[in-house]
């Protein structure tokens, strides 16, 4: 199966640059599995669409600002770093542009109480660097970083939080799950009242998100790994709401990544943690999966690959058409989807 098997036509005033407010107001295409009917709802519609028998499994990561500038020492070159993987307390593997200007043993000035030296060069633009500073990392993050927008968008994020889901806990991500950008504590209040469970599971989006499949062949693609954790809580509340025939619904494809990725044969799922390089494509038998919630993804990119899994590859491809159609926000900022 090839890359190109992936391709759709999109619009590119229809590459949403900008969230709407409130986040629950994005439009929702819904697809019936069963019936074959779509709709075109919002995401508040969820409160009429779940009930007491649904479990919506969350991704609960929260993202660091982790793109930022360094000032070469000795020549005074700006250096663009975006930090995806932290390996040890103050070294991390980062992709950097541009990357021929530094070298092993480079130093850096990132702010008065931050600089790095690097130690390990990659393909790529690849490069690990390993930091000194003074006081807590992630505050000077907060205070010098920006948010890892994709390069599709072009318009400058003023408030930071806007690209966390409001239900964001364990730092560590280097992009935002994007489905779960549409929920409002408003929404999720009023979702809990009609009885619908929240299951919390972990897992540290990174490098693969800013990385195009680049091979022909889907096959020879090497997919990235992450790091993901599920709780026994969490694993005890999927397990027990699917021996009571309730659905499990995943909150976008990180949570995909989790389930599919800790689960036995049967559905159940283990509690435990460790790194993920799962890479979901037709066909694919889905585990622990019912139903998916998630935004619209990039041609040729391993997540609409995901969603063919799910659907099929010729449906997935038709329900793109039609949102193109009807003038969806597409990828990050976009609007989304809920296949059940």
């Amino acid at each position: 199966m090839n890359k190109s098997d992936f391709y759709y036509d999109l619009p590119a005033e229809l590459i949403a640059q900008t969230p709407l407010e409130p986040r629950d107001s994005s439009r929702l295409l819904v697809y019936d599995r069963k019936t074959g009917e779509v709709s075109h709802k919002h995401f508040y519609d969820l409160v009429d669409l779940l009930g007491k028998d649904d479990v919506l499994v969350i991704n609960n990561t929260r993202v660091l600002p982790v793109r930022v500038t360094g000032v070469k020492d000795g020549t005074g070159a700006k250096i663009s770093f975006l930090l995806h993987k932290q390996v040890s307390k103050n070294v991390w593997e980062t992709l950097c542009r541009p990357a021929k200007r530094v070298t092993v043993g480079a130093k850096l000035t990132f702010s008065d109480d931050l600089t790095g030296e690097i130690i390990e060069e990659g393909e790529e633009g690849a490069r690990t660097i390993k930091f000194t500073y003074d006081g807590l990392f992630e505050n000077i993050l907060y205070r010098i970083g920006e948010m890892p927008l994709p390069h599709y968008i072009h318009k400058t994020l003023k408030d930071k939080d806007r690209y966390q889901t409001v239900y964001a806990k364990t730092n560590g991500s280097s992009a935002a799950p994007t489905a779960g950008l549409h929920f409002t504590d408003r929404l999720i209040n009023a979702l809990k009242q009609k009885g619908v469970q929240f299951a919390e599971v972990l897992l540290h989006v990174g490098l693969g998100t800013f990385l195009p499949v680049k091979t022909d062949n889907i096959l020879d693609h090497k997919m990235h790994s992450e790091f993901y954790s599920v709780s026994d809580s969490a694993a005890d509340m999927i397990n027990s709401a699917r021996k009571e025939g309730k659905r499990i619904i995943a909150v976008g494809t990180t949570s995909v990544r989790v389930l599919e990725s800790c689960s036995d044969d049967d559905g159940t799922v283990r509690a435990g943690s460790g790194e993920t390089s799962i890479f979901i494509y037709p066909p694919y038998k889905f585990k622990a999966v019912d139903s998916l919630i998630t935004n619209f993804h990039l041609p040729e990119s391993t997540l609409i690959m995901l969603v063919s899994a799910f659907l099929g590859r010729e449906k997935t491809l038709e329900l793109y058409k039609t949102a193109v159609e009807e003038k969806y926000r597409f990828f990050s900022f976009g609007d989304s989807c809920f296949f059940r």
